[in-house]
């Protein structure tokens, strides 16, 4: 395996899982406490269940908690995970939410064939980044690279830089990396490049649940690790932008490039743009709280909360059916 896809044996320096789940839930912790203290003692919230792609952690556990209280009397409860790995859970009836939130198309479109869905709404857009912990010794090389005065792809590539991802079987972002730098290698005629970086398609060290990849750069556990452009604020973590040709945010990206293919556990995936969708389940316990919140997530206030924190709009992207 090259280096620069190594990382170092777990010590006991390094921050724990524990301590980690704990710093990622930090900021939902400390919104839902402010929820509770905006509620009056009367007053009486729906409980809404949402299933939602681990990368909306702040959102929707912060500014769409509080806003979809006040304006819809909803109570957020959420659940986090790899939006491939919600979907297969909801179509094997081990969960039942009210409201699915995935990003890319596929893993809606898995709940739409299942039936257990009739159509999902776009409501945002993202783009893929590089984030970078502050704390690593790579943090000027990085700056530099931000401002393009280094060659990215080349420090990724260094001895002993340390490299997060998540997992490519269960969560989009762990496979939209890889496809991120299979567009690297073409568009830069840069061969080899993912394998150079990354290693093998499982690469046991470099990768690891999505709600602590963040808190590990902040820990300073890793250097760099992937991301969606969302994510690196709300920990107060710089990160790299790339170009629009390879970051995953234009709506033709498998069309311009059907040879680009990753087959994992046996399944095939293809390239898909990084959009956000959202639908209400057929056997929501709270249908009319669910048929409210994703019309609303639609609408002018929920928008304006995306934009607040780094979301993109979703342009033209249609909605989805089976």
């Amino acid at each position: 395996m090259p280096s620069s896809a190594a990382l170092p044996a777990r010590s006991s320096a390094a921050v724990n899982r524990r301590q980690l789940l704990a710093r990622a839930a930090t900021f939902g912790a400390g919104m839902a406490l402010g929820l509770r203290s905006l509620s009056a003692p009367g007053d009486s919230l729906s409980p809404l269940d949402v299933a939602y792609a681990g990368s909306m952690g702040s959102l929707m556990e912060g500014p769409l908690k509080i806003a979809a209280a006040q304006a819809l009397k909803l109570d957020l409860h959420g659940r986090a995970q790899g939006s491939n790995a919600l979907a297969q859970l909801i179509v094997g009836g081990s969960i039942r939410p009210d409201v699915f939130i995935s990003i890319t198309p596929s893993p809606m479109l898995t709940v739409l064939r299942a039936a257990k869905a009739e159509v999902a709404a776009p409501i945002a857009r993202t783009e893929m980044v590089i984030a970078y912990s502050p704390k690593s010794r790579f943090a000027s090389r990085f700056d530099a690279a931000a401002k393009g005065k280094e060659d990215l792809w080349g420090m990724l590539q260094s001895p002993g830089l340390r490299f997060g991802r998540t997992d490519p079987a269960t969560d989009p972002q762990g496979r939209n990396i890889i496809f991120m730098q299979m567009l690297a290698e073409k568009v830069l005629s840069r061969p080899g490049l993912a394998t150079r970086i990354l290693g093998p398609t499982i690469n046991p060290q470099q990768i690891f649940t999505e709600p602590t990849l963040m808190a590990r750069l902040q820990s300073g556990e890793l250097d760099a690790a992937s991301a969606y452009k969302i994510q690196p604020g709300p920990f107060n973590l710089p990160y790299v932008t790339l170009q629009p040709e390879i970051n995953l945010s234009g709506e033709r990206v498998h069309a311009d490039h059907p040879e680009i293919s990753l087959t994992v556990n046996g399944k095939t995936y293809q390239p898909e743009p990084l959009i956000f969708y959202a639908a209400v389940l057929k056997d929501a316990p709270n249908k009319n709280g669910a048929a409210a919140f994703v019309e609303w997530l639609t609408g002018a206030e929920a928008q304006a909360i995306f934009r607040r924190c780094n979301y993109d709009p979703p342009g033209s992207a249609s909605g989805l059916r089976a």
